[in-house]
């Protein structure tokens, strides 16, 4: 398979006062990413809440968001990839996500670490390899800081020679972390692909030879950050540099009271659906809706 490079959205999922989901809403904003020319796009990850949708609600956003990527794509001979959240602590469960997702369409299911379990490497090892073998492209998310477990290089490294497997979002925080796994699951597999998880190590993972990023902020600004990403890859890091010092108080703004809240509130006060969110998660606090809005005005947003 070819390597996945670009900028990919992980997606919020809107919802009214009352906790419903939005599903008006996440069509709009997935028009919206569409025409902003985001590379690709990832419902059910962590910024869309699935930990507490229902598999219903999970289907239904589905259902919109694959007959829309298609459609553009055949309409304006694009190739706008789709990647699907299928991650669970129970490795049966995530293996009947990725197989929905295969069935429904999807060209990528992203699978994080399971997490609460704290299983041992072998148990990892072992999780990856069930759902590589339902057939469809496996990005393996890494990012201990939800998970409680780092998947380290080692590991990633016999993740990495199972089938369908494609590459990783690595969201360890550790930049040193992201070149180990370049510098050594590259030569053995020169399609794995490793993205960021955190928007702000967009620019120095691409210049390490990284690939893109799975984007929080492209929620509220597709266009800036896919820009930030092409220059990068294209070797333009002047340009690249310029996109990433503008949008740097909004890296920090956008996760300065947890992810999805701050970046819900930056959407809300844009204009773009967005809404509130599910208990256990709360809307933003006051003190921290000004430090999103004062972020928004210096980057000029």
């Amino acid at each position: 398979m070819a390597r996945l490079k670009g900028s990919f959205t992980a997606m919020i999922t809107p919802m009214f006062q009352d906790g419903s989901v939005d599903y008006e809403g996440f069509k709009k904003n997935v028009q919206f990413q569409l025409e902003q020319g985001i590379d690709g796009l990832l419902p059910l990850g962590t910024s869309g809440e699935t930990p507490t949708l229902d598999e219903d609600e999970e289907e239904r956003l589905i259902d919109i968001a694959v007959p829309m990527v298609r459609a553009w794509n055949e309409g304006h001979g694009t190739d706008v990839s789709l990647i699907i959240g299928a991650g669970s602590n129970n490795t049966r469960d995530a293996v009947r996500y990725v197989r929905r997702a295969k069935e429904k369409g999807a060209d990528y299911a992203l699978v994080v670490t399971p997490y609460y379990n704290k299983p041992s490497d072998e148990g990892i090892f072992q999780h990856y390899k069930a759902v590589s073998a339902v057939g469809i492209p496996i990005i393996v998310y890494n990012i201990a800081g939800r998970t409680g477990k780092n998947i380290s290089t080692a590991l990633l490294e016999r993740i990495a020679g199972l089938p369908n497997i494609a590459g990783v979002k690595e969201a360890s925080g550790s930049i040193n972390q992201m070149m180990e796994v370049i510098e050594k699951i590259r030569p053995m597999n020169p399609d794995f692909s490793v993205l960021s998880g955190d928007d702000g190590l967009t620019l120095p993972l691409i210049a390490a030879g990284g690939d893109g990023v799975i984007s929080v902020v492209t929620n509220l600004v597709p266009a800036l950050m896919t820009s930030l990403v092409h220059h990068s890859l294209d070797g333009n890091f002047e340009e690249a540099r310029k996109i990433h010092y503008r949008l740097q108080p909004f890296f920090r703004a956008a996760f300065c009271d947890g992810n999805p809240a701050s970046i819900k509130c930056a959407m809300n006060l844009k204009g773009l659906p967005a809404g509130s969110l599910r208990l256990p998660l709360v809307d933003a606090r006051p003190e921290a809706r000004e430090t999103i809005k004062e972020a928004l005005d210096i980057c000029g947003l």
